[in-house]
């Protein structure tokens, strides 16, 4: 079997995310759809309208939307090519709202997986990441009955131990995991910090040292990375980025790029 594709691919896949999941003006999407009902944007032959002007338009929460790939892989493997658009039974448009739902978790435990190879390779990623593999070729009655809570614990202790592992180098680090720190001004030295889960909304990180710092799951929209290295943090995904606000002196790893709102040439650490 083919190892997924961890990176949207939009050509090869149906506009499901245009399609089968819910929208909300009030996110960032314009209007209000509930899901499986296409977007008023998406064309005929499944591309955007409106991509080029997305933000001008008021449709900025398009523009932070990753699927990590899962849509390509629904579209193209799960349901070999057929469109939602083609006949077929009437729930199946429901069913593959759920199946891209999980697909697209199993493909972010895969970057994250990805991410502890890179930074602190762990033997025992192996197994989970070939188990999950497996589980993104599978039909879709398998993919709805996977235990996939079980497989997110099982990744969670993963990177959890990568984490631990890189950070040991800054045993003074402090850890803001979970934290409300929402608007707050975060410039100084963070590096080897914990902001796990934290709510980093509009959060000033302008001038802040962010070498080795754990961001996963937290909530950097609108957050001012202006002039931030965040070539070394970890567990920093697309999304994330795509909600963030840089410029030409933020720095990415390989594997990330810049959202064209950031304006100018990428800044890429090789």
């Amino acid at each position: 079997m083919a190892t997924p594709g961890l990176v949207s691919d939009c050509a090869q896949c149906f506009g499901l995310c245009c399609v089968l999941l819910p929208f909300s003006a009030a996110a960032g999407f314009g209007v209000d759809k509930p899901g499986g009902r296409p977007c008023l944007n998406l064309l005929d032959d499944d591309s955007c309208g409106i991509h080029a002007t997305l933000r001008e338009d008021g449709w900025p929460g398009c523009t932070v939307f990753e699927c990590f790939g899962a849509g390509q892989q629904v579209s193209q493997v799960t349901y070999a090519g057929v469109s939602w658009r083609e006949p077929g039974p009437p729930h199946r448009r429901a069913e593959m709202g759920a199946v891209l739902s999980v697909m697209r978790q199993l493909h972010e435990m895969l970057v994250h997986l990805t991410e502890v190879d890179r930074r602190s390779p762990d033997p025992a990623t192996a197994p989970v990441r070939a188990e999950i593999e497996a589980l993104t070729g599978a039909d879709p009655e398998t993919l709805l009955t996977s235990d996939v809570d079980g497989l997110q614990g099982r990744v969670g202790r993963l990177l959890a131990d990568a984490s631990t592992r890189v950070r040991q180098s800054w045993p003074a680090a402090g850890d803001r995991s979970h934290r409300d720190l929402a608007g707050r001004r975060l410039g100084g030295d963070h590096r080897g910090w914990t902001f796990r889960g934290a709510l980093m909304i509009r959060a000033d990180l302008r001038g802040a040292r962010l070498a080795d710092a754990d961001l996963l799951g937290a909530d950097l929209r609108d957050a001012d990375v202006r002039g931030c290295d965040l070539s070394t943090t970890l567990f920093l995904t697309q999304p994330q980025v795509n909600g963030a606000i840089g410029d030409t002196a933020t720095a990415l790893r390989p594997g990330l790029s810049r959202p064209g709102h950031w304006g100018g040439a990428p800044s890429v650490v090789e």
